[in-house]
């Protein structure tokens, strides 16, 4: 379980930006400190406000706003990669904080951009980097990779390279990383964009096998036509704060008010609060 309590993170001007994606915070940054360590005052760009969330083991959440909203701030929150300004994470009952290593175990990130993420030459290299740098025996590792590789329909390719993929495939490659991490929790933020039909198809359908095989899903995205049929729940984020919280077929009324494209069969109505919840 991923647990967020209250976070809130800001940054101020001159602070570190290092993320590939819209909303800043990627590596190891807190949110709220500049270059040099210092605080970021209250005059700082609020990138995520006071955010109190929980998402089940096995659950496939969406976490949907338009650009710039906070989404991708916040999600890498819940392995470290952002460290909040104020407010606590926990995965599995464990301070974020206090354990990375268990943390992003525990939660696989793709990023929106596949190339920020990859980092040998090869598929094979590339699958293997994270459950090396966890030290483990050679044998396992080789079992993880492969096992990655299956699941991305990617099997028998471990000396192609890089260069030479496709976009889909570089997504899939990217998966396969976060994957060979053996998470509870297989975060992908933007995963469809610049994908042909064919490329969108091929991960779709990797993220619907993963969900079926108990992997929590959680899909970052300002599009829900691809994923609204897979979600059990639909976190919807504006201006940092979560506006929408609830089933899809809840949520989906609250969104277009956000700038979130929804399925042509669920216009906008007034059968729903912004919580998504019926109306009385």
């Amino acid at each position: 379980m991923i647990e967020l309590s209250g976070v809130t993170c800001r940054y101020g001007p001159g602070g570190d930006r290092r993320a590939g994606g819209t909303d800043p915070g990627d590596g190891d940054t807190r949110a709220g400190e500049t270059r040099n360590g210092t605080t970021a005052g209250e005059g700082g760009v609020l990138a995520v406000d006071d955010v109190t969330l929980s998402i089940d083991d096995g659950e496939f959440v969406v976490i949907a706003g338009a650009n710039g909203s906070g989404k991708t701030t916040l999600v890498r929150t819940f392995n470290g990669l952002v460290r909040p300004t104020t407010g606590t994470v926990a995965v599995n009952g464990r301070s974020v904080e206090e354990d990375l290593v268990a943390a992003r175990e525990a939660v696989g990130m793709v990023f929106q951009d596949p190339r920020d993420q990859l980092v040998a030459a090869t598929i094979g290299a590339d699958v293997a980097f994270g459950p090396e740098n966890l030290g483990l025996p050679r044998e396992e590792i080789d079992r993880r990779v492969q096992a990655a590789l299956a699941a991305v329909n990617l099997s028998g390719r471990e000396d192609d390279r890089i260069a030479t993929l496709s976009g889909g495939e570089r997504e899939r490659v990217a998966i396969a990383g976060a994957l060979a991490m053996e998470p509870d929790h297989l975060v992908c933020d933007e995963p469809f964009t610049g994908l042909d039909e064919p490329a969108r198809r091929s991960v779709l359908d990797r993220v619907r096998t993963l969900h079926g095989d108990g992997t929590g899903i959680v899909i970052v995205t300002h599009d829900l036509r691809d994923v609204f049929p897979l979600a059990d729940r639909i976190v919807g984020l504006s201006n940092g704060r979560v506006v929408v919280d609830g089933p899809p077929e809840r949520a989906v009324a609250s969104l277009p008010g956000i700038d979130v494209r929804v399925p042509a069969r669920y216009p906008p109505d007034t059968g729903a609060d912004e919580t998504g919840r019926s109306k009385p």
